[in-house]
């Protein structure tokens, strides 16, 4: 069983900042990709962020120098730095994780979801 833990939603005003956090627990072998996605009301769900096992990172042109994705191996956690924020970037944050169990099974494990506001 592996269970993903998401934190740091809220209210925030347009262009404060926010930092999602999203810390992984369970019969975990190995985290291998990371990331951070989103769903607006009445849309589909996006992609906002991933991380590599190596760190290599990527965005969504909507947030690009705006948001930085990072992860702590160690604490088997990942992180959205979320700055500048606009009222399009409301919407519920799901943190994802691409799992080796320590049964050998692969799995993908989703948050249960942060909503984000940002409004005046």
């Amino acid at each position: 069983q592996v269970q993903l833990e998401e934190s740091g939603g809220g209210l925030v005003q347009p262009g404060g900042s926010l930092r999602l956090s999203c810390a992984a627990s369970g019969s975990i072998f190995s985290i291998n990709d990371m990331g951070w996605y989103r769903q607006a009301p009445g849309k589909q769900r996006e992609l906002v962020a991933t991380i590599t096992s190596g760190g290599s990172t990527n965005y969504a042109d909507s947030v690009k120098g705006r948001f930085t994705i990072s992860r702590d191996p160690a604490k088997k956690a990942e992180y959205l730095q979320m700055n500048s924020l606009k009222p399009e970037d409301t919407a519920v944050y799901y943190c994802h994780a691409y799992v080796t169990t320590i049964a050998r099974a692969n799995f993908d494990a989703w948050g249960q979801g942060t909503l984000v506001t940002v409004s005046s």
